[in-house]
């Protein structure tokens, strides 16, 4: 969610699914806060329906925190969010408390130094770090590397949309999309060859 490195005006975005629907999440002026597009977050979400569900979710480089707040608000048990920027984080945490969604928590820390902590498995993570630091390599190799993710984990990979990240090769493509200058796309986790 966070960003292209275009400014992006203070405003409200939109939960379009779920127990929240409707519900608007205050964005706060940031240099490179990219929120996910409302139509993409649909497209992803009716691939996700079948699994969203009581999952653990894990929201990396979280931003307005617009992925995870509409996984809690269509029944995902809980959601970690990660943002290093301190305005962002807190935004999000008065969002969050603003909606009651209790199974929400942020860590206000950079990702990379977040994975090095102790693993908590998760189901569902989302992954959309700001394009301009092209991290997603660095963070999908870490999820997978230190015990991040669940057996068969769903990851969402938001890249520009020439770029096809590197990423671990037991990460299968499962359903991809484009919306403008981004590309999106979901990912299986399989387990991996030893």
């Amino acid at each position: 969610m966070n960003g292209s490195g275009r400014k992006s005006g203070a405003g409200r975005i939109r939960i379009i699914g779920g127990s929240l629907r409707n519900s608007r999440l205050e964005v706060p002026e940031l240099a490179g806060l990219r929120p996910t597009p409302e139509r993409v977050r649909e497209t992803l979400f009716n691939w996700l329906a079948p699994v969203i569900g009581g999952a653990r979710c894990l929201d990396l480089c979280a931003g307005t925190g617009a992925l995870g707040i509409e996984a809690l608000s269509r029944g995902a048990a809980s959601v970690r969010f990660v943002e290093r920027e301190a305005t962002a984080a807190l935004a999000l945490r008065a969002n969050l408390a603003r909606l009651k969604a209790d199974a929400g928590q942020v860590a206000m820390l950079d990702a990379g130094l977040f994975l090095q902590g102790a693993p908590r498995v998760s189901d569902l993570v989302f992954l959309d770090p700001p394009f301009a630091l092209e991290l997603w390599s660095v963070l999908a190799f870490q999820l997978e590397q230190r015990g991040w993710l669940a057996a068969q984990a769903w990851i969402y990979v938001e890249s520009p949309r020439a770029t096809v990240p590197t990423l671990p090769p037991n990460w299968e493509l499962h359903r991809e999309g484009q919306a403008g200058e981004v590309r999106f796309a979901l990912y299986r986790r399989a387990l991996p060859l030893s």
